[in-house]
């Protein structure tokens, strides 16, 4: 103990150096946006090859249950390939396809704190940035909040500044999405009218009001409801199709439209 004083003695004038340097830089950060996505930025870089050595090794042992849910999304696929209404020899136009897909893998997971992040391993290089949807073959994960050039972070779903356009399938009533923090397993809808009939079992999907997410992506289904007398809406609880404790392959959405539907929204803001 008294060598731990005689070292903070000695070198007091150094430490008090560094840790006046800490605040500072810390204060710096959370005060300007721009040093703030900075530092979110460099901090994917550092944490993002990481954590991607150590998704490697773990990854190794659960090569069973990837290659079976790879098969489960080709049957998908292949399903709703046989059902295009046009014969194979009739090309498909893509010249005017609105949304395009980027393939990637999550390195980092988080669902058991209030604001949840994932870190995937695609980044600017790869053309990815801020506001691009994300999911996986079940469903819906979450939007791309920061990007380094080889990294994303992912503002999951399970984050209580979340808010993500859905509806319910089959009456095509919208609300929001939201989580309450309470279970990781279990969104919020918000926001649909008591006049909407509802059922235990019930499709939630995204809704077409979003620039980022197309539209019927499923989400979950409906778990149990309830009606505030003295509200207008329901509390609904949806429980999601994603296990949010083991998600690896995911899919990066671009909306290719999404500038053009942000420049008109603006310019109509403005007019206003």
């Amino acid at each position: 103990m008294q060598q731990i004083i005689n070292f903070i003695i000695r070198y007091k004038t150094s430490l008090l150096y560094f840790l006046l340097l800490t605040i500072a830089l810390a204060f710096t950060v959370q005060s300007h946006s721009y040093h703030r996505s900075k530092f979110f930025n460099s901090s994917n870089w550092l944490t993002g090859g990481i954590y991607e050595t150590f998704s490697d090794v773990t990854s190794y042992f659960n090569l069973d249950q990837e290659n079976k849910t790879l098969l489960e999304e080709n049957q998908r696929l292949r399903k709703l390939l046989f059902n295009l209404k046009q014969p194979d020899s009739v090309a498909i136009d893509t010249s005017n396809v609105a949304f395009t897909i980027t393939s990637a893998q999550v390195v980092k997971n988080s669902y058991s704190n209030q604001r949840n992040y994932i870190t995937i391993n695609k980044g600017e290089k790869q053309g990815i940035v801020q506001d691009m949807g994300v999911i996986t073959p079940q469903g819906i994960l979450g939007i791309v909040e920061n990007t380094s050039s080889n990294y994303a972070s992912v503002q999951s779903i399970l984050n209580t500044r979340s808010n993500i356009n859905a509806k319910i399938k089959n009456s095509e009533h919208f609300g929001s999405l939201i989580w309450n923090t309470e279970q990781y397993n279990v969104v919020q809808l918000a926001d649909i009218p008591r006049l909407v009939t509802l059922f235990v079992g019930d499709t939630i999907v995204t809704g077409a009001m979003s620039s980022i997410f197309p539209e019927n992506i499923p989400i979950g289904i409906i778990k149990k409801f309830d009606l505030n007398t003295s509200q207008s809406f329901y509390n609904i609880d949806v429980e999601l199709f994603n296990d949010m404790t083991n998600i690896k392959n995911v899919y990066i959405i671009n909306n290719t439209n999404r500038p053009e539907i942000l420049q008109l929204e603006l310019e109509t803001a403005n007019d206003q």
